[in-house]
């Protein structure tokens, strides 16, 4: 037989189809949820993922947190329920911020209704802040309403 001409089959059994090559195991790559994905506390994930935050504070979904409160912004909402001026409002937050800081450096816990109270669990020095790891536990039932605060501060501006 030449190179290039085929095989001639005998008269011999065909041969048995060859074995397919076992399949090669899937490999499993598993996602790892970004900081900002939503995971559920199950028993499987125990410890508590960070939620992505909204833009919309009407959106926040009760338990998840949402959209971080900066100072002009709760300047504008006391502005707004209490019907101070600006000017008027701006030092009394600021002051109140201040002494809020200076309980929390100093380790007091609040109770300071409707916001909650507040129990420090542990603090941590570094060299750039001081960390503190906190609770809040707020009464579901004691929220006031926007009307509810502003009718207070009218009776009380009386």
């Amino acid at each position: 037989m030449s190179p290039t001409s085929s095989k001639k089959t005998t008269g011999a059994a065909p041969k048995a189809p060859a074995k397919a090559a076992p399949a090669k195991a899937k490999s499993t790559i598993k996602k790892v949820p970004s900081p900002t994905e939503v995971a559920p506390r199950t028993m499987m994930n125990p410890k508590p993922v960070m939620t992505t935050k909204s833009t919309n504070a009407d959106d926040a979904t009760p338990g998840l947190p949402g959209p971080e409160l900066k100072k002009q912004e709760l300047i504008e909402k006391v502005v707004r329920l209490s019907g101070a001026k600006k000017k008027d409002a701006k030092p009394v937050v600021e002051a109140m911020l201040e002494v809020l800081g200076d309980a929390l450096a100093d380790g007091r816990e609040f109770n300071l209704q409707p916001m909650g109270k507040l129990r420090l669990n542990r603090t941590k020095e570094t060299p750039n802040a001081r960390i503190i790891v906190a609770k809040i536990r707020q009464s579901k039932g004691n929220h006031k309403t926007s009307g509810d605060i502003s009718a207070t501060i009218a009776a009380a501006a009386e």
